[in-house]
């Protein structure tokens, strides 16, 4: 999923918004996400989100609307756009697209993609937006950057004393979500003893491992 037309949302001065990264646009769309896992009635095992994107991993044993494309397109951008109107109090639209992956092989190096477009676009947001603070306009700020390497761009932000390696790794990887099982003392009415449940929580990881590691953990949930 993708917001549509967020750009003009974010940089409306209304919404007081802090550029390049903002800490509640951030954490809103985590709760999107958080809320198209858990309350959808689809079975996704693994979200992430960077910006405003969202990827969802469908599990192969779901079978809600027999899979229907699209069912699947109108109802998670249904609720990612109400979801996050409602949450943030001003309109907010969402659009839809299922990619469908044959292999578990692609499966992680799709999320690895989608990690290493967070990188890239964090890299550059904190350069564009640098150089905006410094009072370059907008036009004269993109074309500085325009042909600037990775390691001109690190070496741009260093020397304005922005160490890019020691920035939040939400804004550099993205958040990820992921079940994981806990136990939970529970009571049997039945027995009328005290036992322990296996219970399924959702959990947000916003320290993602990157590169290989990453592609092995979503291969390793696929899997799962």
């Amino acid at each position: 999923l993708d917001g549509k037309s967020f750009t003009k949302l974010t940089r409306d001065p209304e919404n007081n918004f802090e550029a390049p990264f903002d800490i509640r646009f951030n954490n809103l769309m985590g709760k999107t996400v958080q809320h198209l896992m858990e309350d959808t009635g689809f079975r996704f095992i693994y979200g992430y989100t960077q910006s405003d994107e969202i990827s969802l991993l469908l599990s192969l044993e779901d079978n809600t609307f027999n899979r229907k494309t699209r069912k699947l397109n109108s109802v998670l951008a249904s609720h990612a756009g109400a979801f996050f109107t409602l949450n943030f109090g001003k309109l907010a639209v969402f659009d839809s697209r299922v990619i469908e992956l044959p292999t578990i092989d692609l499966v992680g190096r799709y999320f690895n993609w989608r990690q290493l477009d967070a990188t890239r676009n964090a890299l550059n947001a904190w350069c564009y937006w640098t150089l905006r603070k410094e009072g370059l306009s907008a036009r004269k700020a993109t074309s500085q950057l325009e042909h600037a390497s990775v390691p001109d761009k690190n070496e741009m932000l260093f020397q304005r004393g922005i160490n890019f390696n020691d920035l939040p790794a939400w804004q550099k990887r993205g958040i990820g979500f992921y079940w994981e099982t806990y136990e939970k003392m529970g009571y049997n009415p039945m027995s009328g003893q005290k036992e322990i449940a296996i219970r399924n929580r959702l959990n947000m990881k916003q320290d993602l491992m990157y590169g290989d590691e990453y592609m092995y953990m979503i291969k390793g949930i696929a899997e799962y």
